[in-house]
């Protein structure tokens, strides 16, 4: 195995985690009922959000919470699509680009997490 390198790398990261996520009995309903028949803009924007983050190739410019905000999703949305990702990654790439995927997607589930949470209980913010 090698590392993440480049964006044929990330293309392949993206693409198997997504085929199982749209397989998952908890997150892909959820994501199928989002995404409908757009998946492959979705995978493009995935691309494009993964090469910037571990790529430092400026190709993503949005902001991707506010599309999770009123998802409806719980900690076991998150557990499950933490549990895909590390599997994915840990089946394709090792090193430092790997580890830091890892690492960022950790992060970012912990900070979609308390973002939710917080405008939950603050429901005069919304």
């Amino acid at each position: 195995m090698h590392d993440i390198q480049t964006l044929p790398d990330i293309q392949l990261l993206v693409d198997a985690f997504y085929g199982k996520v749209r397989r998952h009995p908890l997150i892909g309903p959820v994501f199928e009922a989002v995404v409908q028949d757009n998946w492959p803009h979705h995978l493009e924007k995935m691309y494009r959000f993964w090469q910037t983050v571990l790529l430092e190739e400026h190709t993503y410019f949005g902001s991707p919470f506010p599309p999770h905000l009123k998802m409806g999703l719980e900690k076991p949305h998150f557990d499950a699509w933490l549990g895909l990702w590390k599997e994915t990654v840990g089946e394709l790439y090792e090193g430092e680009k790997a580890d830091e995927a890892l690492w960022r997607a950790d992060k970012m589930a912990e900070m979609f997490r308390s973002k939710i949470d917080f405008f939950r209980n603050n429901t005069a913010i919304l």
